[in-house]
């Protein structure tokens, strides 16, 4: 697909996908938004496709989230759009059914930080700042992030950092569980490829169906929580992957998984 704000590489079941605005530190405009929104729907429509990752194009920042410039220039009569616009983005990455993971390489504020929240995992880079700063605006988070921070590292730790409009560095997010891992930027690379061989390892319908069964069971009553997870336990339970696992525990080998 034509690509302005991104790049697009997929190879080996992984798509790397790059935020390509380094000059405004990966800012999400308005066009960016809509751009996102196209990308996320269709590496979700791709079954070739097993596991995706999002980075920034240079080394300060991941994503400095809304495009302040832009924004300036947004009516009131305007700003419901450029709004559904970002939350639209976050969402529609968030939906992508296949692991996702965020590789921090920089900065992350705002939208970009409620972007790398819609991922299943995220791996930053130390020294790296991070925060929903938004109250110090005069607005508040409105991307997700009010709602995912809170499920990711708890209700008073997100009250912490979102009403106080805190900034923390990459260590300090490791710590509360809002980064899976920080590392020194000359292992980010390569901690990042260890996650997706990992993920790889695994059947890909056994994984969509895996995320989807946490996600919506998540606030679940307990015992409709197990009927979900029974639902999509069924689904997989009848598929030539699970075959293959089979045979392939028995023969002492890898699996070759296809997705079917």
């Amino acid at each position: 697909m034509k690509l302005e704000f991104f790049t697009l590489e997929i190879s080996g079941g992984v798509a790397s996908v790059v935020i390509n605005r380094p000059k405004s530190r990966n800012a999400l405009s308005k066009a960016t938004n809509e751009e996102l929104i196209r990308l996320a729907e269709h590496l979700a429509s791709q079954n070739d496709v097993r596991v995706c990752t999002i980075r920034g194009a240079e080394d300060k920042a991941f994503c400095t989230g809304a495009d302040l410039k832009e924004r300036k220039g947004v009516s009131a009569e305007e700003t419901g759009v450029y709004l559904d616009a970002i939350s639209g983005a976050v969402n529609a990455w968030g939906a992508i059914p296949q692991p996702t993971i965020a590789i921090m390489n920089g900065h992350a504020f705002g939208g970009g930080l409620e972007l790398a929240l819609a991922c299943d995992f995220r791996i930053a880079v130390l020294g790296a700042q991070m925060g929903l700063t938004e109250v110090r605006l005069g607005i508040m988070p409105g991307a997700g992030g009010s709602q995912r921070l809170p499920r990711l590292i708890g209700l008073a730790r997100a009250k912490e950092l979102i009403l106080c409009g805190a900034r923390i560095d990459a260590s300090r997010a490791e710590a509360i569980g809002l980064l899976n891992k920080a590392v020194p930027r000359e292992d980010l690379i390569e901690e990042s490829q260890a996650l997706v061989a990992k993920l790889l390892a695994g059947a890909p319908l056994s994984l969509r169906h895996s995320k989807k069964a946490m996600e919506d069971g998540f606030g679940m009553p307990l015992a409709d929580a197990l009927k979900l997870e029974r639902k999509h336990y069924d689904i997989t339970l009848f598929t030539e992957d699970r075959n293959e696992g089979l045979l392939a525990f028995a023969e002492k080998r890898p699996p070759n998984f296809k997705g079917q």
